[in-house]
């Protein structure tokens, strides 16, 4: 047969190499960032200035500054652009890098299309600079992982089908017969986040002229699928797709075949089978039903098998071949990578279980758990992929050998420093919240005594993101060493025989899996119906039958103002340090009952678009803040939360006192609720929504004014001062934050205290 000549593009390589560099920095910078900031909240009022004579500041003398940056640097929003930049910007990147690289070498063809590779490219920086000024700015849906509003992910739904195509039509044209298993794992990670992505984003925009949008879920609904999304956002971004990226340069770094055929067969199919079962363990002791956590917790102890399974394919790969390890520091990498992988793996499922769940669940031990993936695993892998390419693709050696082995130690000391803090961290927090007195009283009843136990471990945490950002550092410098010592060469010359062609039908003799290999159309499909059982299985029955999510009564419809106090809350990230739900043990509704006494029940959420159940508590849980605190404390606690409450890390929210609340589409919120949600209001409501929001926030303030003298006069002596420039407090963003704070969990008004078993 004759022999075609083609070239790989390595031109679209490169751009998704340095884009990878480039973000990882940038994300590695805000982890620290928020790192620091979980110790030193006062970060902000370093920048922009501040009031407080105790706090050194680049700026003095009032907090001008600091309310003008409208919380650009607030915690919660630079908590997610760390979690987007690393996972869509860094992981991703990487992936693509890989997977250009890869693809082209596996399927001896080029690209199907330099355009549609170069759209690919250009469209997905474009979506990542588009999340960075929303994020700055406060737009963001709150759902984990998926903070991204409407435009954003159409953007993303639509480069993600650009890349598809892209992939699809390359494998058509391709002149190698069996697809290898690397491709396997793009094929399954693109059928998967496109499913996934496509259901846990429906929403409906406020409107098609603005960001705003409400989440089509409600409650626990909502709760179910987004964790069904999050988790498999972790299985299919940041898992499958590096395993794939595994399969393919650890055998070439370490010059062998992968260890198993058989193995990579069973890895792929039951890893990608059983993952999507497994998203409502992050859901344990909620108030989703029973059954989705008993089957989330089966199918994460099976998902230690197909883990391990590809973590032992991928390190007795290098069975007779450790004398390298000692030499080459991108199998040093690799090795520390899959050790990683068998390591999250391992915990997530122990997580899973409710013994542990109970203890780890909340605290800094699972962020612990998440950082040594992320780190060890995705850092790692693309740290190691980078110094395998770079070398390749300029023609050249590595400039300093000695250099990238110090960023491996540098890299490996600052996962050591970065996760075992955050263990040590989670093991003291699950602890002390749940020590009670011989009396029956909470040892350590006052929040902020757990919060200060730990801050030596966020300390050290931050030594280990130091020690990590400083080797990824070094490697830039590497990089840039290598290329300007080298060649780029942008289209490789190749040459293979045309694939024949042949019939579909199996042949005699033909094993299955080998036959199903030569069918990407069939891999595709059955890859589709691996991933979408689990799904359909635990969110259909939820969102169809009603008796899952019993309603109660007593529970009505948010006010004007309180919708717009939820959606400040969701524009500050507040849910990144405050959870809003309160499990069934005794210790949790002892504490936070406020006046109530209730653990938090199914029915309560049904007006929550998206539910703010959040995962982790820095701060304390506020299911049942309403009442638990006067109007006046929310007032001062904003202001300066040190003043509330001593030692406090949460930083200021000044801008929300000074800024003039935006009620030009409170009505058209509240329409929208009424008529595409059904939520209950009546026509009445709708028509007087204005003066329902007036008299609401004038009784906040008034009880505001009563309780604290001192913030009375403050605003008898500003109105005099301003003049005919006045706006009162009434018209305040802070006012409807409290109307919303204060309304949480009052539905149910019962001292009933009631706990169900946590055996």
């Amino acid at each position: 047969m004759e022999t075609q000549k083609f070239s790989y593009d390595n031109n679209i390589v490169r751009a998704f190499l340095y884009a990878t560099i480039v973000f990882g920095i940038v994300g590695f910078l805000l982890g620290l960032t928020a790192a620091l900031m979980l110790f030193y909240p006062e970060l902000p009022e370093y920048f922009f200035g501040t009031d407080d004579a105790t706090i050194v500041s680049l700026q003095s003398g009032n907090l001008q500054g600091l309310i003008n940056s409208h919380g650009a640097l607030g915690f919660g929003r630079i908590r997610m652009l760390h979690t987007s930049a690393v996972i869509f910007a860094f992981v991703c990147n990487g992936f693509f890098a890989g997977a250009y690289y890869s693809m082209q070498r596996l399927l001896k063809t080029r690209m199907y299309s330099d355009t549609l590779s170069w759209i690919h490219f250009w469209g997905w920086q474009f979506m990542i600079v588009a999340v960075v000024i929303t994020f700055l700015m406060g737009i963001n849906t709150s759902k984990e992982y998926a903070e991204h509003e409407w435009p954003i992910d159409i953007i993303i739904l639509v480069i993600w089908l650009v890349f598809g195509v892209n992939m699809f039509a390359t494998i058509i044209k391709r002149r190698v017969r069996h697809l290898y298993v690397a491709i396997w794992f793009y094929l399954g990670t693109w059928v998967a986040i496109a499913m996934l992505h496509i259901f846990n984003n429906l929403e409906v925009p406020l409107s098609f002229t603005g960001w705003k949008s409400y989440s089509a879920y409600a409650g626990v609904k909502d709760a179910l699928v987004q964790w069904w999304y999050g988790h498999n956002a972790v299985a299919f971004v940041l898992t499958t797709p590096v395993l794939g990226l595994m399969y393919y340069f650890l055998p070439k770094a370490a010059d062998r075949p992968i260890f198993s055929y058989k193995l990579s067969i069973i890895h792929f199919w039951s890893l990608i089978f059983v993952y999507i079962w497994a998203g409502p363990h992050h859901l344990q002791y909620t108030a989703i039903p029973g059954w989705a956590q008993a089957l989330a917790t089966g199918f994460s102890i099976m998902l230690i098998a197909p883990s391990w399974g590809g973590m032992l394919n991928g390190l007795l790969t290098l069975r007779g071949a450790w004398d390298k390890v000692r030499e080459n520091p991108i199998l040093k990498f690799f090795v520390v990578a899959i050790t990683c992988y068998g390591m999250a793996t391992f915990e997530g499922p122990i997580l899973a279980t409710k013994t542990l769940n109970k203890i780890g669940h909340y605290t800094d031990w699972v962020i612990g758990h998440v950082h040594i993936g992320a780190l060890g695993w995705n850092g790692f892998m693309t740290f190691g992929m980078i110094y395998y390419l770079i070398p390749i693709m300029w023609r050249t050696k590595i400039w300093s050998v000695k250099l990238a082995n110090w960023h491996f130690w540098l890299g490996t000391l600052g996962i050591i420093f970065y996760a075992v803090p955050l263990y040590i961290a989670g093991f003291t927090q699950g602890l002390m919240w749940k020590q009670f007195n011989p009396d029956g009283t909470l040892l350590y009843k006052n929040w902020l005594d757990t919060v200060t136990a730990i801050i030596p471990y966020y300390e050290m945490r931050f030594v280990g993101g130091l020690f990590y950002i400083s080797g990824a550092i070094l490697m830039c410098v590497n990089v840039i060493a290598t290329v300007r010592s080298g060649s780029f060469q942008k289209n490789v010359p190749a040459e293979a025989p045309a694939l024949a062609k042949i019939s579909n039908q199996r042949k005699e003799g033909e094993g299955l899996h080998l036959w199903i290999e030569r069918m990407p159309t069939l891999l595709t499909v059955l890859s589709f119906v691996a991933v979408a059982i689990g799904g359909f299985v635990e969110i259909v029955p939820t969102l169809l039958i009603k008796e899952n999510v019993p309603t109660i009564a007593a529970v009505k419809p948010y006010s004007p103002l309180e919708l717009e106090g939820r959606d400040l809350y969701i524009r500050e990230g507040c849910n990144a340090c405050h959870t809003q739900m309160i499990r069934p043990f005794r210790d949790e509704v002892v504490r936070f009952n406020g006046k109530n006494g209730q653990y938090s029940k199914a029915g309560e959420f049904i007006y929550d678009r998206p539910f703010l159940w959040g995962s982790k508590r820095t701060g304390p849980d506020l299911h049942r803040e309403g009442g638990k605190n006067p109007s006046s404390w929310h007032y001062k606690h904003m202001l300066n939360p040190r003043v509330t409450s001593a030692g406090s890390i949460m930083p200021r929210y000044p801008w929300l006192i000074a800024r003039d609340l935006d009620r030009s589409q409170m009505v058209a919120k509240i329409e929208l609720m009424k008529n595409t949600f059904d939520v209950p209001y009546t026509k009445a409501q709708v028509d007087s929504a204005d003066s329902w929001a007036d008299n609401q926030a004038a009784a906040i303030v008034k009880d505001i004014f009563s309780e604290a003298a001192d913030v009375k006069e403050a605003y008898a002596a500003k109105k005099k001062a301003d003049g005919a420039n006045f706006v009162p407090l009434e018209k305040k963003e802070i006012i409807a934050l409290i109307a919303y704070l204060q309304r949480l969990g009052t539905d149910i008004k019962t001292t009933e205290i009631q706990t169900a078993s946590t055996k």
